[in-house]
């Protein structure tokens, strides 16, 4: 069952994804990007930003950007360092709802790659 991804439950998500989920829906861009390693990367909508203050420029034009609901909807374990976390939007967006997952990337318990993707 070597990496074969795995549903798990939200409390088996290690803890810096949850600090990052816990906080990005709360629009808390400062408590969101301490989850992040100094190297990191996230992916979003086609863009790639990379390092901490790049990935807090995002979060920070993201919070605004929309207004919108999200739901956690399904959560994929593959290994120790690999989750996916897939959430149902639903908002003032074009389209109005999507189902997004967040793919994680661990690394010394912090998150070293995210990619956000339907």
């Amino acid at each position: 069952m070597h990496d074969q991804p795995r549903t798990a439950s939200p409390d088996s998500l290690p803890e810096v994804v949850t600090r990052y989920l816990k906080a990005h829906h709360a629009h808390d861009t400062a408590t969101a990007v301490t989850a992040f390693t100094d190297q990191a990367t996230a992916i979003d909508d086609g863009n790639t930003y990379a390092g901490t203050e790049a990935i807090e420029g995002w979060l920070n034009r993201s919070a605004t950007e929309f207004t919108y609901t999200i739901h956690l909807a399904d959560i994929q374990q593959t290994d120790a360092t690999h989750y996916v976390a897939t959430h149902h939007l639903e908002g003032n967006f074009p389209g109005g709802t999507i189902d997004l997952r967040y793919k994680f990337t661990l690394r010394d318990d912090l998150i070293e790659r995210l990619v956000i993707e339907p």
